[in-house]
Protein backbone atom coordinates (compact mmCIF):
# COMPACT_ATOMS: atom_id res chain seq x y z
CA UNK A 1 0.00 0.00 0.00
CA UNK A 2 1.13 3.37 -0.87
CA UNK A 3 0.61 5.92 1.63
CA UNK A 4 0.11 9.95 1.12
CA UNK A 5 3.04 12.35 1.50
CA UNK A 6 3.14 13.20 5.33
CA UNK A 7 3.09 17.11 6.13
CA UNK A 8 6.26 18.20 8.36
CA UNK A 9 5.73 16.86 11.98
CA UNK A 10 7.10 19.25 14.65
CA UNK A 11 7.31 17.99 17.82
CA UNK A 12 5.41 19.59 20.42
CA UNK A 13 3.00 21.08 18.24
CA UNK A 14 -0.14 21.10 19.75
CA UNK A 15 -2.97 19.10 17.98
CA UNK A 16 -5.95 21.15 16.50
CA UNK A 17 -9.89 19.81 16.49
CA UNK A 18 -11.93 19.83 13.61
CA UNK A 19 -15.25 19.60 11.97
CA UNK A 20 -16.29 18.66 8.47
CA UNK A 21 -20.01 18.68 7.70
CA UNK A 22 -20.59 16.38 4.96
CA UNK A 23 -23.70 17.22 2.16
CA UNK A 24 -24.31 14.65 -0.71
CA UNK A 25 -22.85 16.73 -3.52
CA UNK A 26 -24.08 18.97 -6.64
CA UNK A 27 -22.86 19.45 -10.44
CA UNK A 28 -20.90 21.81 -10.84
CA UNK A 29 -22.84 24.12 -13.15
CA UNK A 30 -26.21 23.32 -14.80
CA UNK A 31 -25.07 22.15 -17.32
CA UNK A 32 -25.24 19.03 -19.43
CA UNK A 33 -21.29 17.89 -19.54
CA UNK A 34 -21.31 18.84 -15.68
CA UNK A 35 -24.72 16.91 -14.68
CA UNK A 36 -23.26 14.04 -16.26
CA UNK A 37 -19.70 14.12 -14.29
CA UNK A 38 -22.08 14.73 -11.40
CA UNK A 39 -24.21 11.71 -11.98
CA UNK A 40 -21.46 9.40 -12.88
CA UNK A 41 -19.66 9.51 -9.69
CA UNK A 42 -22.94 9.57 -7.79
CA UNK A 43 -24.61 6.79 -9.22
CA UNK A 44 -21.51 4.53 -9.72
CA UNK A 45 -21.42 4.61 -5.92
CA UNK A 46 -22.55 0.66 -5.08
CA UNK A 47 -23.94 2.18 -1.28
CA UNK A 48 -26.29 3.84 -3.92
CA UNK A 49 -27.32 1.49 -6.00
CA UNK A 50 -27.32 -2.17 -5.25
CA UNK A 51 -27.35 -3.97 -8.77
CA UNK A 52 -24.40 -6.26 -10.12
CA UNK A 53 -21.63 -3.97 -11.08
CA UNK A 54 -21.26 -5.22 -14.95
CA UNK A 55 -25.04 -4.73 -15.79
CA UNK A 56 -25.09 -1.32 -13.86
CA UNK A 57 -22.17 -0.22 -16.27
CA UNK A 58 -24.23 -1.17 -18.84
CA UNK A 59 -27.80 0.44 -18.02
CA UNK A 60 -25.67 3.58 -16.41
CA UNK A 61 -23.46 4.65 -19.10
CA UNK A 62 -25.40 3.43 -22.03
CA UNK A 63 -28.96 4.69 -20.88
CA UNK A 64 -29.59 7.36 -17.99
CA UNK A 65 -26.21 9.67 -18.65
CA UNK A 66 -27.04 9.95 -22.19
CA UNK A 67 -30.96 10.76 -21.64
CA UNK A 68 -30.72 11.75 -18.24
CA UNK A 69 -27.92 14.72 -18.27
CA UNK A 70 -29.61 17.06 -20.49
CA UNK A 71 -32.65 17.12 -18.54
CA UNK A 72 -31.40 17.22 -15.19
CA UNK A 73 -29.44 20.09 -16.48
CA UNK A 74 -32.55 21.94 -16.98
CA UNK A 75 -33.94 21.18 -13.87
CA UNK A 76 -30.67 22.30 -12.34
CA UNK A 77 -30.24 25.62 -14.40
CA UNK A 78 -34.63 26.68 -12.90
CA UNK A 79 -32.50 26.58 -9.40
CA UNK A 80 -29.47 28.35 -9.89
CA UNK A 81 -28.63 31.08 -7.90
CA UNK A 82 -26.30 33.85 -8.98
CA UNK A 83 -23.94 32.40 -6.00
CA UNK A 84 -24.08 28.97 -7.48
CA UNK A 85 -26.01 25.64 -6.58
CA UNK A 86 -28.02 26.40 -3.79
CA UNK A 87 -27.07 23.27 -1.95
CA UNK A 88 -23.58 24.09 -2.12
CA UNK A 89 -24.59 27.99 -0.97
CA UNK A 90 -26.32 26.89 1.74
CA UNK A 91 -24.00 24.30 2.92
CA UNK A 92 -20.65 26.40 2.79
CA UNK A 93 -22.63 29.18 4.98
CA UNK A 94 -23.67 26.16 7.37
CA UNK A 95 -20.44 25.33 7.43
CA UNK A 96 -19.47 29.24 8.58
CA UNK A 97 -22.10 29.62 11.04
CA UNK A 98 -21.22 26.85 13.02
CA UNK A 99 -17.81 27.58 13.40
CA UNK A 100 -19.38 30.79 14.38
CA UNK A 101 -21.48 29.39 16.91
CA UNK A 102 -19.23 27.07 18.76
CA UNK A 103 -16.20 30.42 19.08
CA UNK A 104 -19.24 31.66 20.66
CA UNK A 105 -19.77 28.79 23.08
CA UNK A 106 -15.96 29.10 23.65
CA UNK A 107 -14.80 26.22 21.57
CA UNK A 108 -11.77 27.04 18.90
CA UNK A 109 -12.22 24.25 16.43
CA UNK A 110 -12.24 24.30 12.36
CA UNK A 111 -15.60 23.66 10.36
CA UNK A 112 -15.38 22.84 6.80
CA UNK A 113 -17.76 21.17 4.39
CA UNK A 114 -17.72 18.83 1.89
CA UNK A 115 -19.61 16.96 -0.91
CA UNK A 116 -19.51 13.23 -1.37
CA UNK A 117 -19.88 13.28 -4.66
CA UNK A 118 -18.48 17.08 -6.57
CA UNK A 119 -16.20 19.36 -5.11
CA UNK A 120 -14.97 19.96 -2.51
CA UNK A 121 -14.30 16.67 -2.42
CA UNK A 122 -14.14 14.72 1.07
CA UNK A 123 -10.35 13.62 0.28
CA UNK A 124 -9.60 17.57 -0.26
CA UNK A 125 -10.80 18.73 2.60
CA UNK A 126 -9.44 15.72 4.60
CA UNK A 127 -6.51 16.27 2.82
CA UNK A 128 -6.49 20.56 3.76
CA UNK A 129 -6.90 19.39 7.67
CA UNK A 130 -4.37 17.14 7.52
CA UNK A 131 -1.49 19.85 6.81
CA UNK A 132 -3.09 22.27 8.90
CA UNK A 133 -2.19 19.43 12.02
CA UNK A 134 -5.77 18.32 12.87
CA UNK A 135 -5.56 15.31 14.74
CA UNK A 136 -9.21 15.03 15.81
CA UNK A 137 -11.98 15.19 13.53
CA UNK A 138 -15.61 14.99 13.81
CA UNK A 139 -17.71 13.96 10.84
CA UNK A 140 -20.82 15.51 10.33
CA UNK A 141 -23.32 14.22 7.87
CA UNK A 142 -26.10 16.53 6.39
CA UNK A 143 -28.24 13.69 6.59
CA UNK A 144 -30.31 13.81 9.82
CA UNK A 145 -31.74 10.33 9.24
CA UNK A 146 -29.25 7.49 8.56
CA UNK A 147 -29.16 5.45 5.85
CA UNK A 148 -26.50 2.79 4.07
CA UNK A 149 -27.60 4.91 0.65
CA UNK A 150 -26.28 8.18 2.12
CA UNK A 151 -24.65 8.36 5.43
CA UNK A 152 -23.02 5.23 5.34
CA UNK A 153 -21.16 5.89 1.95
CA UNK A 154 -19.93 9.11 3.62
CA UNK A 155 -18.36 6.88 6.36
CA UNK A 156 -16.61 4.45 3.19
CA UNK A 157 -14.84 7.65 1.65
CA UNK A 158 -13.90 8.96 5.09
CA UNK A 159 -12.58 5.85 6.35
CA UNK A 160 -11.16 4.98 2.66
CA UNK A 161 -8.79 8.24 2.64
CA UNK A 162 -7.55 7.37 5.74
CA UNK A 163 -6.70 4.16 4.05
CA UNK A 164 -3.59 5.68 2.73
CA UNK A 165 -2.26 8.25 5.59
CA UNK A 166 0.16 6.96 7.94
CA UNK A 167 -0.59 9.50 10.88
CA UNK A 168 -4.07 9.17 11.34
CA UNK A 169 -6.10 11.45 13.41
CA UNK A 170 -8.77 10.57 16.15
CA UNK A 171 -12.11 9.86 13.87
CA UNK A 172 -15.39 10.68 15.91
CA UNK A 173 -18.63 10.46 13.28
CA UNK A 174 -22.16 11.34 13.90
CA UNK A 175 -24.84 8.41 12.85
CA UNK A 176 -27.41 10.37 13.05
CA UNK A 177 -30.02 13.09 14.78
CA UNK A 178 -33.42 12.61 13.43
CA UNK A 179 -34.78 12.66 17.09
CA UNK A 180 -32.74 15.22 19.00
CA UNK A 181 -34.71 17.57 20.58
CA UNK A 182 -32.35 20.85 19.20
CA UNK A 183 -33.00 19.33 15.53
CA UNK A 184 -37.04 19.04 16.36
CA UNK A 185 -37.08 22.02 17.95
CA UNK A 186 -35.50 23.58 15.57
CA UNK A 187 -38.16 22.33 12.63
CA UNK A 188 -40.95 23.15 15.34
CA UNK A 189 -39.98 27.15 15.30
CA UNK A 190 -39.31 27.09 10.95
CA UNK A 191 -42.89 25.80 10.79
CA UNK A 192 -44.46 28.00 12.86
CA UNK A 193 -42.91 31.31 11.79
CA UNK A 194 -43.66 30.61 8.12
CA UNK A 195 -47.25 29.40 9.83
CA UNK A 196 -47.41 32.55 11.77
CA UNK A 197 -46.57 34.42 8.39
CA UNK A 198 -48.92 32.80 6.25
CA UNK A 199 -51.83 31.02 8.02
CA UNK A 200 -52.00 27.29 8.55
CA UNK A 201 -53.21 24.50 6.14
CA UNK A 202 -55.32 21.56 6.00
CA UNK A 203 -52.80 19.59 5.96
CA UNK A 204 -48.76 19.35 6.54
CA UNK A 205 -47.40 17.02 4.41
CA UNK A 206 -43.82 15.68 5.59
CA UNK A 207 -42.33 14.57 2.21
CA UNK A 208 -38.71 12.49 3.03
CA UNK A 209 -36.51 11.34 -0.37
CA UNK A 210 -36.72 7.72 -1.04
CA UNK A 211 -34.64 4.46 -0.95
CA UNK A 212 -35.57 1.44 -2.45
CA UNK A 213 -38.38 -0.71 -0.19
CA UNK A 214 -35.51 -3.45 -0.41
CA UNK A 215 -33.11 -1.60 1.46
CA UNK A 216 -36.49 -1.57 4.27
CA UNK A 217 -36.36 -5.19 3.97
CA UNK A 218 -32.37 -5.90 4.42
CA UNK A 219 -32.06 -4.04 7.59
CA UNK A 220 -32.00 -0.06 6.57
CA UNK A 221 -32.85 1.78 9.29
CA UNK A 222 -33.91 4.80 7.28
CA UNK A 223 -37.83 4.51 6.92
CA UNK A 224 -38.25 4.41 10.89
CA UNK A 225 -35.93 7.43 11.67
CA UNK A 226 -37.96 9.63 9.18
CA UNK A 227 -41.71 8.49 10.56
CA UNK A 228 -39.76 9.08 14.26
CA UNK A 229 -38.82 12.68 12.87
CA UNK A 230 -42.46 13.41 11.70
CA UNK A 231 -44.02 12.16 14.81
CA UNK A 232 -42.21 14.01 17.05
CA UNK A 233 -42.83 17.07 15.10
CA UNK A 234 -46.42 16.48 14.22
CA UNK A 235 -46.18 16.25 18.47
CA UNK A 236 -44.15 19.25 18.95
CA UNK A 237 -46.54 21.40 17.07
CA UNK A 238 -50.13 19.81 18.52
CA UNK A 239 -51.28 18.24 15.25
CA UNK A 240 -53.54 15.41 15.35
CA UNK A 241 -53.65 12.26 13.52
CA UNK A 242 -55.99 13.62 11.00
CA UNK A 243 -53.56 17.10 10.21
CA UNK A 244 -50.25 15.54 8.72
CA UNK A 245 -48.68 12.70 6.57
CA UNK A 246 -45.23 10.87 5.36
CA UNK A 247 -44.27 10.65 2.31
CA UNK A 248 -41.03 9.69 0.48
CA UNK A 249 -40.19 11.33 -3.27
CA UNK A 250 -37.87 11.29 -5.88
CA UNK A 251 -38.48 7.40 -6.85
CA UNK A 252 -35.46 6.24 -9.41
CA UNK A 253 -36.35 3.41 -11.55
CA UNK A 254 -38.85 0.34 -12.17
CA UNK A 255 -38.52 -1.15 -8.44
CA UNK A 256 -40.98 -0.33 -6.00
CA UNK A 257 -39.50 2.32 -3.10
CA UNK A 258 -40.76 3.29 -0.12
CA UNK A 259 -44.71 4.17 0.05
CA UNK A 260 -46.58 6.54 -0.18
CA UNK A 261 -45.10 8.58 -2.60
CA UNK A 262 -45.31 11.94 -2.87
CA UNK A 263 -46.68 12.80 -5.94
CA UNK A 264 -49.63 10.44 -6.21
CA UNK A 265 -50.39 11.68 -2.82
CA UNK A 266 -50.60 15.48 -3.10
CA UNK A 267 -52.82 14.43 -6.54
CA UNK A 268 -55.17 12.73 -4.39
CA UNK A 269 -55.44 15.38 -1.92
CA UNK A 270 -56.30 17.21 -4.45
CA UNK A 271 -58.48 14.98 -6.30
CA UNK A 272 -60.24 15.00 -2.30
CA UNK A 273 -60.86 18.43 -2.20
CA UNK A 274 -58.06 19.81 0.58
CA UNK A 275 -57.77 22.79 0.32
CA UNK A 276 -54.26 23.87 1.39
CA UNK A 277 -51.86 21.58 1.72
CA UNK A 278 -48.51 22.69 3.06
CA UNK A 279 -45.09 20.62 2.59
CA UNK A 280 -42.03 20.20 4.02
CA UNK A 281 -38.68 17.90 3.54
CA UNK A 282 -37.43 17.30 7.36
CA UNK A 283 -34.47 14.63 5.79
CA UNK A 284 -32.70 18.01 4.04
CA UNK A 285 -30.80 20.32 6.40
CA UNK A 286 -30.53 22.77 2.71
CA UNK A 287 -33.05 23.67 0.36
CA UNK A 288 -31.90 21.98 -2.75
CA UNK A 289 -32.90 20.49 -6.55
CA UNK A 290 -35.28 18.09 -4.70
CA UNK A 291 -36.83 20.45 -2.14
CA UNK A 292 -36.96 24.00 -4.93
CA UNK A 293 -37.60 21.99 -8.24
CA UNK A 294 -39.18 19.00 -6.98
CA UNK A 295 -41.60 19.93 -4.16
CA UNK A 296 -41.75 23.35 -4.57
CA UNK A 297 -42.32 23.41 -8.97
CA UNK A 298 -43.53 19.91 -9.52
CA UNK A 299 -45.28 19.09 -6.58
CA UNK A 300 -47.12 22.27 -6.38
CA UNK A 301 -48.10 21.48 -10.14
CA UNK A 302 -49.21 17.69 -9.36
CA UNK A 303 -52.03 19.66 -6.31
CA UNK A 304 -53.62 22.47 -8.03
CA UNK A 305 -54.00 20.15 -11.50
CA UNK A 306 -55.61 17.68 -9.18
CA UNK A 307 -58.19 20.36 -7.89
CA UNK A 308 -56.44 21.42 -5.03
CA UNK A 309 -56.91 25.15 -4.16
CA UNK A 310 -53.39 26.43 -2.07
CA UNK A 311 -49.91 24.75 -1.79
CA UNK A 312 -47.29 26.24 0.33
CA UNK A 313 -43.69 24.73 0.10
CA UNK A 314 -41.90 25.66 4.00
CA UNK A 315 -38.17 26.16 3.30
CA UNK A 316 -35.52 23.87 4.78
CA UNK A 317 -33.76 25.08 7.70
CA UNK A 318 -31.10 26.30 5.73
CA UNK A 319 -29.60 29.63 7.92
CA UNK A 320 -31.83 29.69 10.04
CA UNK A 321 -30.18 30.42 13.98
CA UNK A 322 -32.45 27.27 15.87
CA UNK A 323 -30.82 25.25 12.49
CA UNK A 324 -27.22 26.42 13.24
CA UNK A 325 -27.90 26.10 16.96
CA UNK A 326 -28.82 22.06 16.67
CA UNK A 327 -25.72 21.57 15.23
CA UNK A 328 -23.68 23.40 17.26
CA UNK A 329 -25.68 21.21 20.10
CA UNK A 330 -24.84 18.18 18.45
CA UNK A 331 -21.61 18.76 17.62
CA UNK A 332 -20.39 19.43 21.17
CA UNK A 333 -22.18 16.61 22.43
CA UNK A 334 -20.40 14.40 20.36
CA UNK A 335 -16.41 16.62 20.61
CA UNK A 336 -17.22 15.79 24.82
CA UNK A 337 -13.79 14.85 26.21
CA UNK A 338 -11.96 16.63 23.59
CA UNK A 339 -10.01 19.76 24.73
CA UNK A 340 -11.74 22.38 22.43
CA UNK A 341 -12.43 24.95 25.14
CA UNK A 342 -10.27 28.01 24.78
CA UNK A 343 -7.97 27.82 27.31
CA UNK A 344 -7.87 23.78 27.06
CA UNK A 345 -4.40 24.33 25.21
CA UNK A 346 -2.64 25.87 28.32
CA UNK A 347 -4.87 23.65 30.59
CA UNK A 348 -3.41 20.52 28.74
CA UNK A 349 -0.05 21.80 29.11
CA UNK A 350 -0.42 22.66 32.84
CA UNK A 351 -1.76 19.41 33.48
CA UNK A 352 1.37 17.88 31.51
CA UNK A 353 3.77 19.24 33.26
CA UNK A 354 2.04 18.47 36.84
CA UNK A 355 2.05 14.32 35.32
CA UNK A 356 5.34 14.84 34.42
CA UNK A 357 6.79 16.29 38.33
CA UNK A 358 4.76 13.95 39.71
CA UNK A 359 6.63 10.60 37.92
CA UNK A 360 9.75 12.72 38.31
CA UNK A 361 9.36 13.11 42.07
CA UNK A 362 7.98 9.18 42.49
CA UNK A 363 11.43 8.22 40.54
CA UNK A 364 13.44 10.23 43.14
CA UNK A 365 11.58 8.75 45.81
CA UNK A 366 12.63 5.44 44.55
CA UNK A 367 16.21 5.86 44.15
CA UNK A 368 16.22 7.08 47.82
Amino acid sequence: MSFHKEPPYTHGTLPKTAIVLINLGTPDAPTSSAVRRYLKEFLSDPRVVEIPRAVWWMILNCIILPLRSKKSAQKYASIWTNEGSPLKVHTQKQATLLRGYLGERGHDVEVEYAMRYGSPSVDSVLDKLHADGCERILIVPAYPQYSATTTASIFDAVFGHYRAVRNMPELRVIKHYHDHPAYVEALRQSVLAYWQKNGRPDKLVMSFHGIPKRSLMMGDPYHCECYKTARLLATALGLSQEQWQVTFQSRFGRAEWLQPYTAPTLQKLGREGVGRVDVMCPGFTGDCLETLEEIAMEARHDFLEAGGKDFHYIPCLNQAPAGISALADIAEQHMGGWPTRRDAPESAARAEQARQSAIHAKALGALN
